[in-house]
């Protein structure tokens, strides 16, 4: 696989994890670059791995990964996008008290809305047992590509959160809920 094409792999497969870090990002309050970095690192770390795992996967599950890749994106994004609106929504009065919990569990609604954002890269990985690939250079160019796009994505979500104001939830939620249905109808219509 000539590296150009690689490195579109790349783009193409973070461009999802690239929309959601601008809905996250919008949310969060005033990230930092090390909040963005953070965020880019986990999406990366997975949306790098996917591809593995689906190149290990191989033939004989593509039918069922690819089958149902576009429901699990859908159901996960869509939850933690009805999440997001659900506090949003909430009074400014009893949003800080839940400020602590959502430090606490932001890795693991990171880690949820990067695996969604990633299911499809694990299919592509499938793909790539039947060609004459280095899974390991694909995989990292997969990565590296989304902590980029990530990290760009959460501090361009931070000057429309600005923008947006206390709503940037609600927001955020939108977006993901908007990925989510776009994932689904692409595989659908397709």
């Amino acid at each position: 696989m000539h590296p150009i094409s690689i490195f579109l792999v790349g783009l193409a497969m973070s461009s999802d994890a690239f929309a959601a870090a601008i809905g996250k990002g919008a949310a969060m309050r005033r990230p930092r670059f090390a909040d963005a970095l953070r965020a880019g690192v986990i999406f990366g770390t997975i949306e790098g791995l996917t591809p593995v795992i689906g190149w290990g996967l191989g033939l004989a599950a593509a039918k069922y990964i690819t089958a149902w890749d576009h429901w699990i994106a859908f159901a996960v994004l869509g939850l933690l996008g009805l999440h997001m609106i659900y506090i949003g929504l909430k009074a400014e009065s009893n949003r800080g008290a839940d400020d602590t919990v959502h430090r606490t569990d932001n890795f693991w609604r990171l880690a949820a809305t990067g695996f969604a954002t990633s299911i499809d890269a694990m299919a592509v990985g499938v793909g790539l047992a039947f060609l004459d690939v280095n899974i390991v250079i694909v995989a990292l160019v997969i990565g590296l590509t989304t902590v980029v796009m990530v990290t760009l994505g959460i501090m361009l979500g931070r000057v429309l959160g600005t923008l947006a104001g206390k709503r940037a939830e609600i927001v955020g939620g939108l977006i993901l809920i908007g990925i989510g249905a776009a994932i689904l109808y692409e595989h659908l219509s397709a």
